[in-house]
């Protein structure tokens, strides 16, 4: 994402601001914008207000200026994730989703802006070849936005143009039907690949590769829902994603070596496979992701549910490998798994008797430096920490202070930063070489946008639900992404009923291993809710009663235990699950067939009674 500022004509902003009306109409004074959409140039500058859709708030899968703001929330609302709060119940898993009277994502003032740009294209001065290019960039912002929408609402209205009060049959028109909208994304997307621009306006634009990771992104997601909600007409969707991958994988041949540093690099320009992603720098634009996650105020945990899909080294899952040590000490459970895993959660080590927060040493007793040795340990005790390093351990707060040993439990500890309730404390944004102030974002690691490891997955599941996935495609894919995993490549052959009993026994243990590859690779990226709703398996992943690592009641201190029986806490325990919150549902909740899409807001329906609500709601 440029870094740069521009300034546009005030006309310009004015068209591009929201009004009250149900879609955004065509602004009243429009005296400029022969002039104002006429050279090259002119577009240009006004498309560069359009790339704020990756962090448009009306998106659930944004950027965001920290991990609870963006990314996050999808794997919160998944259930792979979870919140420390007490009270940070998952509001699908517990029925507190609330009715919507406006708002909830029923917004088109985005595609407005869009259309207004597109709408000026045929009238400008360019020549043949620049308006093909930026008719192109602009279906693509209008493509990634009604992405978002029929993943919320399936059926919305298709506007393709500005709307003026004449268009009445738009305003006070009903939706339209989810494939015929589909249709047309897709068929934006595909004249956009063979008319945008290969290398866009530069380094870190909108190109040709971007406009191919949308493709692959949206018909994954659309066959895949189209195939498990029984809507039909889905393998043109799942056969589209295939060729765009398949063309994205020729151009972009390698995946990053260090699987952490994608989210906490620096200068992301330079790493292999990221197709278009979010910079920062110091002074002209920042964030504070990083910040967060070396505070108090981070809340965001990993359920041992969670835990427990993450393969061992051998690439078996935890119930048949050998290498497992179990779970009932931190480090057996961190123990030959999945590299991912210790980069996502902080693994457990402990200090030094004579460590303080401005200093320390290893301890006496070489158990507990286990991690501590895989990991790397910091050499510089100050804020900001080493360059080039984000995972090293032990852990600071952003000013510097150590955090003596982990689990560092909230009901035990008496540092309060980096802690959280059931152990498993999630810091996939975590550096050391940020620069931090308090209460400032100044944080200026980029972060991933379009990556070639997410089109690998939608690859390798859009060739199994073509019934083509083999061991050539699984070496094409997944055991690309494994060797940075430090965990054995997957071997079709030995994948069987038997593989892992643990797994939903209603999915295919093939396509069950492509999914968790899915969500270990890019967990804490928010496809979580996209992804168990597309499969229609939202039950299986947030009707899981979470709760957090197994330790000693001492060890919880003022926190308490679940007995697995009852799956309510019990202070009679001496040792057990770190208890976090009750069975869903066991307590009459759980997730309901009406949250698979969003409600449409209630004033909108009774602005245009065409508009039918969707089911259940």
């Amino acid at each position: 994402m440029k870094k740069y500022i521009f300034i546009l004509l005030a006309t310009v902003l004015a068209w591009t601001s929201c009004n009250d009306d149900f879609l955004e109409k065509y602004p009243v004074e429009s005296l400029t914008e022969a002039t104002a959409f006429s050279t090259y140039g002119n577009f240009k500058t006004y498309a560069w207000s359009l790339y704020g859709v990756f962090n448009n708030a009306n998106i659930l899968r944004k950027v965001g200026s920290y991990g609870l703001d963006g990314y996050y929330v999808g794997d919160i609302y998944s259930g792979y994730l979870t919140r420390k709060g007490t009270s940070s119940y998952n509001p699908y898993a517990f029925q507190t989703v609330t009715d919507a009277s406006s708002g909830n994502g029923w917004d088109f003032s985005y595609v407005r802006s869009v259309n207004l740009m597109l709408d000026n294209v045929d009238k400008s001065a360019m020549s043949a070849s620049e308006k093909e290019h930026w008719r192109s960039v602009g279906y693509f912002f209008r493509s990634f936005y009604y992405a978002e929408l029929i993943a919320r609402f399936g059926d919305v209205p298709w506007i393709n143009k500005v709307v003026s009060d004449s268009d009445t049959d738009l305003i006070y028109g009903p939706r339209t039907p989810r494939q015929e909208v589909a249709d047309s994304l897709l068929a934006n997307l595909q004249y956009a690949e063979t008319h945008i621009k290969t290398a866009g306006d530069g380094p870190n634009t909108i190109n040709i590769h971007c406009v191919r990771a949308l493709i692959s992104r949206f018909c994954l997601f659309e066959g895949t829902w189209r195939k498990y909600h029984e809507l039909g007409d889905y393998e043109k969707y799942l056969a589209e994603c295939a060729r765009a991958s398949e063309a994205l994988m020729l151009n972009f041949p390698t995946v990053h070596k260090d699987w952490g540093e994608v989210f906490t690099s620096p200068d992301l320009s330079s790493v292999s496979g990221i197709i278009l992603y979010k910079e920062y720098m110091t002074d002209v634009l920042t964030a504070w992701h990083s910040h967060y996650e070396r505070t108090s105020s981070h809340t965001v945990e990993m359920p041992q549910s969670t835990v427990d899909l993450y393969l061992c080294k051998d690439g078996k899952p935890i119930s048949t490998s050998g290498l497992y040590s179990g779970d009932k000490t931190p480090y057996a459970t961190f123990r030959n798994r999945d590299h991912r895993l210790l980069e996502t959660v902080v693994p457990p080590y402990k200090l030094s008797a004579n460590s303080t927060t401005t200093a320390w040493d290893y301890p006496a007793d070489p158990a507990y430096r286990e991690y501590l040795d895989i990991m790397g340990v910091t050499k510089v005790i100050a804020n900001p920490g080493e360059a080039g390093k984000h995972k090293v351990m032990p852990l600071m707060n952003w000013s510097g202070s150590i955090v003596l040993s982990f689990p560092n439990l909230t009901t035990k500890s008496s540092q309060q930063f980096l802690s959280c309730r059931g152990g498993y404390y999630v810091y996939k944004n975590y550096t050391t070489w940020d620069l931090n102030y308090n209460n400032g974002q100044t944080n200026t690691a980029d972060k991933p946008l379009f990556k070639i490891e997410e089109v690998l997955l939608n690859y390798a599941e859009a060739k199994y639900e073509l019934g083509a996935f083999d061991q050539t495609i699984a070496d094409k894919t997944i055991n690309k992404l494994r060797p940075r995993a430090k965990i054995a490549n997957m071997i079709v052959s030995e994948i069987n009923e038997m593989f892992d009993p643990q797994r939903d026994p209603s999915v295919n243990p093939v396509l069950w291993e492509i999914r968790r590859e899915r969500i270990i690779e890019l967990m804490g990226e928010g496809f979580g809710f996209y992804d168990i709703r597309r499969w229609k398996k939202a039950p299986w992943f947030v009707n899981k009663q979470q709760y957090g690592m197994w330790a000693s009641k001492a060890e919880v201190g003022s926190g308490k235990l679940v007995n697995l029986n009852t799956k309510m806490a019990d202070a009679t325990l001496t040792e057990g699950y770190i208890y976090l919150f009750n069975d869903p549902v066991i307590d009459g909740k759980g997730w309901l067939d009406k949250y698979y899409l969003y409600m449409i807001p209630t004033n909108n329906i009774e602005l245009n009674p065409q508009l039918k609500q969707n089911p259940g709601w």
